[in-house]
């Protein structure tokens, strides 16, 4: 699977945190991996998607304070659901997955934010990402 095809589903499972509490996030995921499009993920592919969720997921407030600092004027719960777990992807990605230029995350979650997120969406995720890239 390509790099854009796992942050894919790193995205879309990662959406489900906004959505559950933390005691039911494991039955989530076992309902992610049901899903009859999951079944073409490989064992290694279910993992590393689950890997990077449960890394995410245990940055998260690292990562919801970076977004707070380079976002003036905007707190988090004004940000639509969609955006933010792009956001919070993108973060995660250019802050502690080195190996993944800054400028390929926001390339990705502008497309991610073109693909899911409202008419708007590209535009402010792109905002909010140049001023990481700084």
């Amino acid at each position: 699977m390509s790099r854009s095809k796992q942050r894919e589903k790193v995205f879309r499972l990662l959406f489900r945190v906004e959505f559950y509490p933390k005691e039911e996030f494991a039955d989530q995921e076992a309902l992610f991996f049901q899903d009859e499009e999951q079944e073409q993920m490989t064992e290694e592919e279910s993992r590393a998607v689950t890997e990077t969720v449960e890394d995410i997921r245990e940055k998260l407030a690292d990562i919801d304070s970076a977004l707070s600092e380079h976002m003036k004027g905007w707190n988090l719960e004004r940000i639509g659901k969609v955006e933010l777990t792009i956001l919070r992807l993108a973060v995660y990605e250019i802050r502690f997955v080195s190996e993944i230029p800054v400028s390929v995350s926001i390339n990705e979650a502008v497309e991610l934010a073109k693909r899911y997120g409202q008419d708007e969406a590209s535009g402010f995720v792109n905002g909010v990402l140049a001023k990481f890239a700084d």
